[in-house]
């Protein structure tokens, strides 16, 4: 079977697929590659003058979220999208080359200051530069496409966040090139991935000729002037209001069972040497779990079963694992829940929730979608750090509110589900 033949199976590519289907994992893959050559970097700073300064970055990040989305929408009003799209990303590009100078000239590398300022910007460029991209395939792919190409899609930003974080630790701790040993300065590594930035307008221009997304807009294509058109429609529409709430209590559950690990790991092993090995094994069967399901069994399992109930996989295994973990606090359990659960957003969930905006339109998909995607799920993020203080203050057990916070979720993907029927 020649490999063209094999691809077309895993993937069910159907005729004149592939090129486009290419590029578009090319772009993601860029994408994630350039953000995971800065993230090591990020964590790094954010960390630098104690980890308990990290609410108050999110904090900051959430306020920088509510700054960002009105001048991004302002953009998306002005120009079409083979237009605005490149301009954001070389906005971001830029930011990279002002913080690499600032970072160089400034005495002491600007201080704590600089390093948190970078921490929120670079939270804030991730969570932007990915939900564009998923606007655009969102745009540019039909539902049926969709539900079989996304997972292949999503792989690709798999294979660029395992190859951005292994270049930033060969080439940081130094690596063998050419019979030479390199080893390259971590802020260098902000040129580099604006370098990725600009491949992957490349890559949207690509996509923009396939698909003729040209200047001219085409009717209610493209999106029209409006600041607040996004959170006017999040403000009427039920739907979008169900996504919010879907993609709030994801993250909120997230950060629970991220603060219940830390503790695990901490109480479990003994010296930086040893938590660091654990985390490591984690994360690599994350990624095994991630690739196997992305290539073999994500548009099979979003084909056969519908979004609807692939959007309850996530909740049910949290309402288990939760409550395993209320009942038995152990490494085992924990490991075996956060690798299910992570591996399985990144393959399945995270693929059928950008499914829900292919009926919708270009004000849905370009204004809504970047706040719910940023300011939304920073926001969850905020309140599942503070919450533990709070159920502390009222004696509630962390493991109870988690499992209490997965049957909303649960309940939120049930009700979603309603209404995505309601476009089949």
């Amino acid at each position: 079977m020649t490999p063209a033949r094999l691809l077309r199976r895993l993937v069910m590519l159907e005729e004149g697929e592939a090129p486009a289907l290419a590029w578009s994992s090319l772009y993601f893959f860029l994408l994630l590659f350039g953000y995971y050559l800065l993230r090591p970097v990020r964590e790094a700073m954010g960390i630098a003058r104690g980890a308990d300064k990290l609410p108050w970055l999110m904090t900051g990040t959430l306020l920088a979220m509510a700054l960002a989305n009105p001048a991004f929408a302002a953009l998306v009003s002005k120009l079409p999208r083979r237009r605005f799209i490149p301009w954001a990303y070389r906005f971001f590009a830029l930011n990279m080359a002002a913080f690499f100078l600032a970072f160089r000239l400034l005495p002491g590398h600007g201080g704590a200051a600089l390093g948190y300022a970078f921490y929120i910007w670079l939270s804030v460029f991730n969570l932007f530069v990915v939900s564009v991209f998923w606007g655009l395939m969102s745009d540019v792919w039909s539902e049926g496409q969709g539900k079989r190409l996304f997972g292949f899609i999503a792989m690709g930003g798999s294979l660029g966040a395992i190859a951005g974080a292994a270049v930033t630790g060969a080439l940081t701790k130094g690596a063998a090139l050419g019979g030479l040993q390199v080893k390259v300065d971590p802020l260098s590594l902000l040129l580099l991935s604006a370098l990725t930035l600009e491949l992957a307008v490349q890559c949207v221009k690509r996509l923009a000729a396939i698909f003729a997304l040209g200047d001219v807009a085409h009717g209610a294509r493209e999106p029209g002037p409006g600041l607040l058109a996004g959170l006017r429609l999040i403000a009427t529409s039920r739907y979008l209001q169900l996504i919010c709430a879907y993609i709030l209590l994801f993250t909120i559950t997230s950060t629970f069972l991220y603060l219940q690990q830390g503790a695990i790991v901490e109480r479990t092993f003994h010296g930086t040497a040893a938590r660091t090995a654990a985390f490591a094994r984690i994360d690599l069967w994350v990624n095994v779990l991630t690739l196997v399901t992305q290539v073999f069994f994500t548009g099979r399992l979003i084909t056969a079963l519908g979004v609807p109930v692939v959007l309850s996989i996530l909740p049910v295994l949290s309402l288990a694992g939760f409550g395993a973990l209320w009942a038995w606090p152990t490494f085992g359990v924990m490991a075996l829940f956060q690798v299910l659960r992570r591996g399985l957003h990144y393959a399945v969930d995270r693929p059928a929730r950008e499914i829900l905006y292919i009926p919708l339109g270009p004000e849905e998909r370009y204004k809504s979608k970047p706040f719910i995607d940023t300011f939304i799920y920073r926001g969850g993020d905020l309140l599942g750090v503070w919450a533990p203080t709070a159920f502390a203050a009222l004696a509630v057990p962390v493991g109870l509110a988690a499992v209490g916070c997965s049957g909303l979720w649960l309940g939120s993907s049930v009700a979603l589900g309603r209404r995505v029927k309601q476009f089949d």
